[in-house]
């Protein structure tokens, strides 16, 4: 995990689906690196990949922020 995923994952539990540039305008990271982001959490299944660049959380996702998952353990997905 990256340092400013904990804060990707929340921006997505409050905003519902988003995609890199609207993370950008959200101030969290800039849009090159948010891509980059989500596509890794959605390569561990933390995100789904709606479509090219849309993304949003699973239920993965929401039980790592509530400290009810531990990514360390997570394998990557096929469908990512």
């Amino acid at each position: 995990m990256d340092p400013i995923d904990d804060r990707i994952l929340e921006l997505f539990r409050e905003q519902g689906n988003l995609n890199p540039a609207a993370i950008d305008e959200f101030g969290v990271t800039s849009a090159n690196h948010a891509s980059r982001r989500c596509s890794v959490l959605a390569k561990y299944g933390l995100l789904h990949r709606i479509a090219s660049g849309l993304y949003t959380i699973t239920d993965e996702g929401i039980a790592y922020l509530d400290e009810e998952l531990d990514a360390s353990t997570l394998d990557p997905v096929d469908d990512a």
